[in-house]
């Protein structure tokens, strides 16, 4: 096995690769997909703290990649990282280094904020856009599934799809009917998903369960180490911050907006001439 030399290639590497790795090298992997800056620009020491192994699990993990050594797979971190603009790196220790009072202390969540749409930007294709709203307008009914700090996705594209004048049903566990809701859900039908490190038991079970019984698959989550990776038809991968105390939903909001238009393009390519939007007189 030869190590990738293009970075996307390697994501996609650590990803087939992972169901396959001891479990301190699955953590490494996990790491690399979430924090592909710290891995360029971080020593083999850095990252081993970080992730929560030992150095020569680093190492390990690059030549299970097909790399010799560590700095071999640096490098092409290092030539992701050349490649898009310094700009906003600069911006940001700018802004640092003039902190002057306590209220500074939210930079660094702003700061996080705006790498979300950074990579939101630079990974967000019209591909995946157009292949998710064509799973959507074609659906007999949308389903939406999300828990924990992942719920407000849900609410959200449930009232969006509602005001596009799409049938959208929110999934929650009221009343325990939660396995009995989604097990109405059919071949038909569309099940949108959100879930994030950690991801939630319910989440994961529901999409595996909606995926073997045939069911496409939305996945709005952050990796393609996630567990809805393999499960998802179109997924979109929004990640965060894993070292700041509290986890930002703007990157993985903005896709879900962002998929709402895209799906208000889709019904308007499908409209019979002269039938107004929803919404419009």
């Amino acid at each position: 096995m030869v190590g990738a030399t293009r970075y996307d290639d390697l994501a996609r590497a650590i990803a087939g690769a992972y169901p396959t790795l001891p479990k301190r090298l699955q953590g490494i992997a996990h790491y690399a997909l979430d924090n592909p800056d710290a891995m360029a620009l971080s020593t083999v020491a850095e990252i081993a703290r970080d992730a929560g192994v030992p150095p020569s699990a680093v190492i390990r993990f690059a030549n299970a990649l097909g790399y010799e050594g560590y700095l071999p797979m640096q490098r092409v971190y290092r030539e992701r990282l050349v490649a898009r603009s310094a700009t906003y790196r600069e911006r940001i220790k700018a802004l640092r280094a003039s902190a002057e009072d306590p209220g500074e202390l939210v930079r660094p969540l702003i700061d996080s904020a705006i790498g979300e749409l950074e990579r939101l930007r630079e990974h967000l294709d019209r591909r995946t856009l157009k292949a998710a709203a064509s799973l959507v307008v074609g659906a007999r009914s949308v389903h939406v599934f999300a828990q924990r700090r992942a719920f407000p996705i849900a609410t959200y594209m449930a009232y969006a799809l509602a005001q596009l004048e799409l049938r959208a049903q929110l999934l929650d566990n009221t009343g325990g009917m939660l396995k009995t809701h989604a097990a109405l859900i059919g071949r038909e039908d569309l099940l949108i998903v959100a879930s994030f490190r950690n991801y939630a038991p319910e989440v994961i079970e529901v999409a595996g369960d909606c995926h073997r019984r045939g069911v496409p698959v939305i996945a709005f989550t952050d990796t393609a180490a996630s567990p809805l990776a393999a499960v998802a038809r179109v997924r979109f991968d929004v990640g965060d911050n894993l070292a700041l105390p509290f986890r930002s939903l703007v990157g993985s909001m903005t896709a879900a907006q962002a998929l709402v238009i895209a799906i208000g393009y889709a019904q308007a390519g499908r409209r019979p001439r002269g039938r107004p939007a929803p919404g419009h007189p």
